[in-house]
This record gives structure tokens, C-alpha cells and sequence, in this order.
């Protein structure tokens, strides 16, 4: 029972594994020109379903409530933005010495242009009472991994307004009208953007498997997730020693969501992201890669972390409020 119950919790993780797998036993259905004709029902349609469910589902009475935390929001815009990638670029450049696949470490680069995802950064945010931190940056983001690109950066921005911009407006505008509705029904948006994203990731592998020349191997592989998870442990000390000195201004609260949406990726926006701007690139699923790496680590060592950040932030508001003079 409990089995089941674990992989009812864990069935996105399961199906990525089942995706892959699938497109390991028959490419051929889901490649370019192929039964699914991923060319349109992805690129454009599966795209757009995401951004349109992400237009209902946001809650923008609620970003502008958090708009008050500037200063958290700078933080973690700078952090994600500035910092992140230019810090993994250094690193990679001495990588670039190693055996490692080429493809996966170009995969690292577009991990760190990534914004952190609303979903499991701010549910662990929430998970130990902290603040949440929301950062929409598409704009940038479309920049920085449009320069790794050899699709022009107009066909990308075309593509980009069409299938992420414009669903995210029309869905914005439904739920003024339909929001009652929504909030009384609470529709699962989660697991409708999460389905579509199994697909997303399962053409993209189809396209790998058919291509014989692509070859991964497990060494890069195993390298790759040594190096995510040294990456995440050690922007989460870093944002944590940062955010808790004397003068950083952070509350507690402030320090969770620090380190939550600092180090936290999108897997969501990030493999839409990729489909549209490295189109047609024979080494795409290889660029997913570290990303589909980096979703898991980044829940379990969340996971793994709460009780004892948890435990941090409790007894530092009780010493805040013990050191307060009584009136």
C-alpha cells in the first residue's frame, strides 16, 4: 500500500523514466514527420497548452502582494540570473579540459540560465513556514540561451511570442472570467502541464534514438549528476552563509526562500524552452539531459534538507524574539 501510495506521489518522475524508455523500444513514432508529427503538436500546440494552463493557474493578486519583498525579489533575480550562469560558465571551462560529453556540459549552461520553478521551490518554501519568492524572467533568459543557438534569434522570438507569450495572456484573461469557477473546482494544473511535458520529453528522445551516431556515455552521465549535485549543495551554503550575516537585512523566513528559489530550475519552462530554441538540433535531448537531472536532485535534496533548515529557522524567530525589549 504504501508503494503504491509512493508512486501515486512520485508518478512524474515515473513517467519520465517510462518516456524515455518508450522512446528507447520505438523512435520512430515519435520523431519529426513521424505519427505524433511532434513538429506541430509540439513545438506549438503541446508549448502552448503549458503556458496557456500557466496563465489560469496564476494567481497575480498574489505577485503583487509579494512585490512589498523588493529587496528579496533582487536577490534572487541577480542570484538566478547574474551569478548562476556565470559562475557554471567559469566551472565549465574547466570541464571543457575533461572527457565529459560536450553536450551534456552546454546541457549544464542552459541549467543555469534557467529561472527557479514556482512549483517546488515555493512548495519547500512553504513546507518550513518561509516567504515565497517568485522570479518571471523570460525575456533574459530567451537571450542568454539564444546565443548558443543556430536558429536566428527572430524565429525564436517569434515562436517564443506565439507559443508562450500570447497562451499565457489569453490564459490570464480567461480566468478573470472563469476565476470563482476555478477557485471552487481547483482544477489539477499541475498534472495537465506535467502530462504534456511527458510528452515534450519523450519526442525529444525520440528524435535521440533514431540519430545511431548519438551516443551517451554512463561515465559523462555519472559525472554529470556528481557535479549537479555539487552545484546545488554549494549555491545552497552560499546563498544561506550570505543571506544570514549580520547586515544581509534577511529575516529567517527570507533566508528559506533564499536558498529555495535561488537554486532551484525549471523543469516546466525549461524543456519548452529548449524544444523552441534549439529546434531541429540533432544533440537536443543530450542539452535536456543535465535539466531532466537537476529536477529530481533538486526535490530529493529539498526533501532531505526541511526538517533540519526547519528546525534552523524555528529556533532563530525565538531567539529574535527573545532578544526584543518588552514594552
Amino acid at each position: 500500500m504504501r508503494l503504491l501510495e509512493r508512486m501515486r506521489k512520485e508518478w512524474f518522475m515515473i513517467g519520465i523514466v517510462l518516456a524515455i524508455a518508450g522512446a528507447k523500444l520505438e523512435p520512430s513514432i515519435g520523431v519529426n514527420g513521424g505519427p505524433l508529427k511532434p513538429e506541430i503538436t509540439v513545438s506549438y500546440i503541446a508549448v502552448a497548452t503549458i503556458f496557456f494552463n500557466s496563465g489560469l493557474s496564476l494567481k497575480t493578486e498574489e505577485l503583487t502582494s509579494a512585490l512589498v519583498h523588493i529587496k528579496l525579489h533582487l536577490f534572487i533575480q541577480i542570484f538566478t540570473l547574474a551569478f548562476f550562469p556565470a559562475a557554471v560558465w567559469l566551472f565549465l571551462q574547466l570541464l571543457s579540459i575533461t572527457p565529459i560529453n560536450e553536450w551534456l556540459l552546454k546541457g549544464l549552461q542552459t541549467v543555469g540560465c534557467m529561472p527557479p520553478p514556482v512549483s517546488s521551490a515555493v512548495i519547500l518554501t512553504k513546507a518550513v513556514g518561509g516567504n515565497e519568492g517568485i522570479v518571471v524572467t523570460p525575456l533574459l533568459l530567451l537571450l542568454f540561451l539564444g546565443s548558443s543557438s543556430s536558429v536566428p534569434f527572430t524565429s525564436i522570438f517569434s515562436q517564443l511570442f506565439m507559443t508562450v507569450v500570447v497562451p499565457l495572456i489569453i490564459g490570464q484573461i480567461v480566468r478573470r472570467y472563469i476565476k470563482d469557477w476555478l477557485e471552487r473546482k481547483q482544477p489539477p494544473f499541475g498534472a495537465v502541464s506535467s502530462s504534456v511535458l511527458l510528452m515534450i520529453i519523450y519526442t525529444t528522445f525520440c528524435d535521440t534514438f533514431s540519430n545511431p551516431s548519438i551516443d551517451l556515455d554512463k561515465f559523462s552521465l555519472l559525472l554529470v549528476l556528481f557535479i549537479i549535485c555539487s552545484i546545488q549543495l554549494s549555491f545552497m551554503l552560499l546563498t544561506f552563509i550570505f543571506s544570514t550575516r549580520n547586515n544581509s537585512g534577511f529575516t529567517p523566513a527570507d533566508t528559506v526562500a533564499v536558498m529555495f528559489c535561488s537554486t532551484h530550475k525549471s523543469l516546466t519552462l525549461g524543456i519548452p524552452m529548449l524544444k523552441i530554441v534549439f529546434a531541429g538540433h540533432e544533440y537536443l535531448s543530450l542539452i535536456s539531459v543535465p535539466l531532466l537531472i537537476y529536477h529530481p536532485v533538486q526535490i530529493l535534496l529539498g526533501s532531505v534538507l526541511v526538517p533540519t533548515i526547519k528546525s534552523w529557522m524555528v529556533s532563530r524567530q525565538k531567539g529574535v524574539k527573545l532578544m526584543r525589549p518588552t514594552v
